[in-house]
């Protein structure tokens, strides 16, 4: 098995054809059916299923794919940093739960760096497939959050995927509100109040349990639900039907706009509020890109603004 095998193996994955990826390899097709052939020969595994409309990975194909995936970002890492003569186009990725701060640090990580040079990728999607990005170096780093209501199903699925979690800031729940909101004149608004007005949360699937919710308090039951997949769909929704939905508080005004209002949540006996521990998560004993090391240097920037303002009450 060599690295060039491996390499063509992943664009063969992502092309799903290998007419089209030997294209992009510049070599012909026959040459590349044949080092497909010797490499799996080597692993002893069927690594694509051929049809009439393509290719597609077999099960121990996407499994091997994931181990080769990391294997050849750490040798692009290493070209990159010790010899300079990298001549690959870089990538890097994130996948996030939907925080608007993880947008607001990527376009800063973005503006970095010359994009005719570098491949971005910015994911907001369930909290599920942030897990599994990472774990197959899909993207270089998840955003995600623990609390004591999913602490334990989390961590679970971090080992599996040899992931590790990194605490960025720790906050209690918001109620985000539409600025002319009956409530937004509140100074902190408790459950009983919220039963009215209609909640949003993100979609996960329906397999998928309640711990992998990215709402804080996820584990209350409220009667009128909307599920929706993105953050522009929350902010109409908002508008239009005096819609909430619960948060850390920490917003990017700049992308989201000052027509919002964060408002405490206020617990009681039966409703009590809890911490929101939120991070990043990254494969353990890997090589970070500088990259990655700016993206989350940028993310600590922004928290760190943010709890200022939020102490010296701006």
């Amino acid at each position: 098995m060599t690295l060039q095998q491996i390499k063509y193996a992943l664009v063969i994955a992502e092309a799903g054809s290998l007419n089209r990826a030997a294209e992009i390899l510049y070599i012909s097709q026959p040459s590349l059916s044949s080092a497909v052939r010797e490499l799996e020969s080597d692993t002893g595994i069927t690594i694509f299923m051929r049809t009439s409309r393509g290719v597609t990975p077999t099960a121990e194909g996407e499994e091997f794919l994931s181990y080769a995936r990391q294997v050849y970002q750490q040798y692009e890492l290493l070209t990159d940093r010790y010899t300079g003569k990298g001549s690959h186009k870089r990538r890097f990725g994130v996948s996030a739960q939907h925080y608007s701060f993880a947008v607001d640090a990527f376009v800063k990580t973005v503006k970095q760096y010359d994009t005719l040079k570098f491949e971005f990728a910015l994911r907001e999607t369930k909290t599920m497939d942030v897990i599994t990005d990472v774990g197959s170096s899909k993207s270089e780093i998840g955003i995600i959050y623990k609390s004591s209501y999913n602490e334990k199903v989390i961590d679970k699925m971090l080992k599996v995927n040899d992931l590790e979690f990194t605490s960025l800031i720790r906050c209690r729940a918001y109620v985000y509100v539409w600025k002319d909101h009956p409530l937004a004149g509140e100074k902190s608004i408790s459950f009983e109040q919220l039963l009215d007005y209609p909640c949003l949360v993100f979609e996960q699937g329906d397999s998928v349990p309640g711990f992998f919710a990215e709402e804080i308090l996820s584990d209350k039951e409220y009667p009128r639900l909307i599920r929706t997949t993105d953050r522009a769909t929350n902010l109409n929704l908002m508008i239009g039907l005096n819609a909430f939905t619960l948060c850390s508080g920490i917003i990017s005004e700049e992308l989201n706009g000052s027509d919002y209002s964060m408002i405490p949540f206020r617990e009681d006996d039966e409703n009590r509020n809890i911490v929101m521990d939120i991070g990043y998560i990254t494969k353990k004993q890997t090589l970070r890109s500088d990259i990655a090391e700016n993206y989350i240097a940028n993310i600590k920037e922004f928290l760190n603004t943010a709890k200022d303002k939020e102490l010296n009450g701006e």
